[in-house]
């Protein structure tokens, strides 16, 4: 039998009620929520459910999964079905990778106001891009691309910014070609630095004159009109920092990281390398010193107290859409793209066959049949039945 390797899940379990007896008064009611729906996740507390095979009828029971947003055992099924789906959106070009990183000082704002920040932060990115690009004196076109929120480092730390993926080129003026970038190069990084500087100080300011930011705590100072002309007059006087990794060939590669970024939650389960006597240990990635792979341990109840720094607010849209590949005109628009490019092989996801049985519920057994819930079991019943560690969790 295969040890159980430590998960984000066994912290929560086992120091949930020592965390809220500590810091269970500065939450907000969907951190509770995720601590609890992560804590109980395939566990009898959801219950369980029921699976038949439709071709050789073989049964399967498992505990339910919480399907909450920021579980790390939820996002894995979550980004399989979700990029299955977006693959077919992809063109046949290169792909430009840009972030966009709010200055450290920004960080306890966005705590406090994190629908508004991170609101914020998609509008300011969003025009500055599609503006620079437009930019006749730049690509001179109409882009599309995808911007995906996080809001943490490697050490769980705030640290909000924006994963944009984008096509590196776009749509004439006139429609009647694609506008290709340069090869190995997009946009000038600095020149996006300074428009996106510019744009989500103003909207800020504008939050603030308008009483929509809250500043409370150790930012009670900044309530006063005096001091947050001051605070954001420094923050004008910092270079925000742009990067952009130079075009890469094609969707195959595009796909690897839209399946790096879109459902990543503050930890994956797999960076968590020991959980013993109340302290987590983990890897992580320091990008000052050359990516160098380095090792942490933190108290069980700072490791959730970290964690839950990043649930984002109900209904918060983490993942979301620009220019030619917005909602409401990305299929017409996708298809002018493809009539202006060469014609050529476009290549799509292809998951390994594991993830495709996992994403079609396909028969462990047979290989052939898919996977039907046929019933449910209340935690409830579980109990009764005193089977609640019995159920197969696989």
């Amino acid at each position: 039998m295969n040890q159980h390797r430590p998960e984000v899940a066994d912290v929560f379990r086992q120091h949930g009620q020592e965390f809220l007896a500590r810091w269970g008064h500065t939450l907000n009611w969907q951190q509770i929520k995720a601590l609890r729906d992560i804590g109980a996740c395939q566990t009898w507390k959801l219950g369980a459910h029921v699976r038949q095979c439709d071709a050789c009828a073989q049964l399967v029971a498992a505990f339910n999964s919480c399907r909450n947003r920021h579980c790390p055992r939820c996002q894995s099924t979550a980004r399989d079905k979700w990029l299955e789906r977006s693959s077919e959106e992809l063109l046949p070009v290169a792909y430009s990778h840009v972030v966009f990183t709010l200055p450290k000082p920004l960080a306890p704002v966005a705590l406090q106001n994190p629908k508004l920040v991170y609101g914020l932060l998609f509008r300011a990115v969003s025009e500055t891009l599609l503006t620079m690009a437009a930019d006749p004196k730049r690509l001179g076109a109409s882009i599309g691309f995808l911007a995906v929120l996080h809001t943490w480092n490697q050490q769980l730390m705030p640290h909000p910014h924006l994963h944009c993926l984008v096509p590196a080129g776009g749509i004439s003026p006139d429609r009647s070609r694609w506008v290709a970038s340069r090869p190995n190069y997009f946009l000038n990084v600095d020149a996006l630095g300074a428009m996106f500087r510019g744009k989500f100080l103003a909207y800020l300011r504008q939050a603030f004159a308008r009483g929509k930011l809250r500043l409370g705590g150790l930012l009670k100072p900044l309530a006063v009109p005096v001091a947050f002309d001051h605070f954001t007059l420094g923050l004008k006087a910092l270079k925000w920092v742009v990067y952009a990794k130079p075009p890469f060939a094609g969707p195959a590669h595009a796909v690897k990281y839209l399946a790096r970024y879109t459902h990543r939650v503050a930890i994956a389960n797999g960076r968590i390398l020991s959980f013993s006597d109340g302290r987590v240990t983990f890897r992580w990635r320091d990008s000052t010193h050359g990516n160098k792979q380095k090792v942490m341990t933190l108290d069980a109840v700072e490791f959730i107290r970290r964690f839950l720094l990043h649930v984002l607010p109900c209904g918060f849209v983490k993942i979301r859409h620009y220019g030619f590949l917005a909602n409401g005109v990305r299929g017409t628009r996708l298809a002018l793209c493809r009539s202006l490019l060469p014609p050529r092989m476009s290549m799509v996801h292809n998951p390994t066959p594991e993830r495709q049985r996992a994403v079609n519920r396909i028969c462990p057994v047979c290989g052939n049949g898919r996977m039907i819930v046929v019933g449910l079991i209340a935690a409830t019943q579980l109990v009764a039945l005193r089977i609640v560690e019995e159920v197969d969790t696989s």
